[in-house]
């Protein structure tokens, strides 16, 4: 976290405690965040246990998921970066994109497998003879695949579907492989899991001064703005997404350069409306460019954010710098509830809204 931005007062650190974490979090979702490293490991072995054979398909492949089971089509694309050399797109709707054909590799993405989108994509690529492979922990999606004889991924049960991002981004990584998207990352997978280690010990509930305990801090009580670019694009939807989720709370989410083509205008007005932070995340690879619009835009925007912090990845290989900056966001978000005092488990509105769809 760099500079930049007023410094905040620190909410008691009481809400970091084991007994208050035990409390406020019964299901233990910090506990799934920092095992992001056992699952990426277990993520490899459940992708090549499917036995995935003659997938191999020059026009691509397409992701089609929702929410958290969308997000790892997303951050393996960032991840694959200049290494891929046929398409891969992330659809997040009821159907495929329309030049989907049957040199199309379709991977249908939902952890619970009744994702109604996600069944729509699935019929309409098996329509349209396109190669589907699913990954999910079941419900009617594996049912249905492995009644049509398609590959099935299979997850571990028991996760909320957004706790699950290693697993989905590791089986869009292999898949992305198997058809000719890009190279083979596995060697890579273990070394992001091994790094990813070293920043559970250095970020955990045990580091009493952590960077992702200081960074929740600063945006306690603020509407988080997340930007991102390149590779941390969909990084910075992903903390939108988590902090939506676990803290319960508004956070919104955009890419440089086109924020600064409409959205830094915005925070001309954002002391008078609210309590607006600015999160940028850099990576040491981004266009000199880019980074020369983070440093612009922070400063333009100074007057307007009650915070303005830039946070930057770790690691060398892209794999590494995508997922250190996941397993942040996931704490910060985690953090950011417990000092809401909110369970970062349920999904009330989200579920009641299923329902109600059910219905209709």
């Amino acid at each position: 976290m760099s500079e930049g931005g007023a410094t905040a007062t620190s909410p008691s650190d009481a809400a970091f405690e084991r007994d208050a974490i035990a409390r406020a979090d019964p299901s233990d979702q910090l506990g799934v965040v920092l095992s992001l490293p056992e699952q990426l490991r277990d993520a490899v072995w459940r992708v090549e246990s499917a036995n995935i054979v003659g997938l191999d398909t020059s026009a691509g492949l397409v992701v089609a998921g929702m929410g958290g089971s969308a997000i790892g089509g997303a951050l393996a694309r960032a991840a694959l970066s200049d290494h891929a050399t046929r398409p891969i797109f992330v659809t997040r709707s009821y159907g495929l994109p329309p030049w989907t054909t049957p040199d199309t590799t379709v991977l249908c993405a939902s952890y619970s497998g009744n994702t109604e989108e996600v069944l729509a994509c699935y019929e309409s690529a098996g329509a349209l003879g396109a190669r589907r492979v699913v990954a999910t922990c079941g419900g009617r999606l594996a049912t249905i695949a492995r009644g049509d004889g398609v590959p099935v991924i299979p997850f571990p049960g028991g996760f909320q579907p957004r706790a699950a991002v290693a697993y989905m981004t590791v089986a869009a990584l292999e898949v992305a492989a198997l058809c000719g998207v890009g190279p083979r990352l596995t060697s890579e997978i273990d070394v992001a899991a091994s790094h990813l280690e070293q920043l559970v010990g250095e970020w955990g509930p045990d580091s009493p001064d952590s960077l992702a305990k200081g960074i929740a801090r600063e945006l306690h009580g603020t509407t988080p703005v997340i930007a991102g670019a390149g590779l941390t694009a969909p990084i910075a939807y992903r903390w939108k997404t988590q902090i939506n989720e676990n803290a319960k709370q508004p956070c919104f989410a955009h890419e440089l350069p086109e924020l600064d083509h409409n959205e830094i205008v915005g925070w001309e007005g954002a002391r008078e409306l609210g309590m607006f932070s600015a999160v940028f995340l850099d990576d040491c690879d981004a266009h000199p460019r880019i980074k020369a619009r983070i440093e612009l835009t922070r400063n333009l925007i100074d007057k307007g954010a009650v915070r303005n912090l830039k946070i930057e990845t770790r690691g060398q290989t892209t794999i590494e710098r995508v997922m250190s900056l996941v397993l942040l966001g996931d704490l910060v978000s985690i953090y950011m509830a417990l000092l809401r005092g909110v369970d970062p488990m349920p999904v009330y509105l989200l579920e009641r809204l299923k329902e109600e769809l059910s219905q209709i």
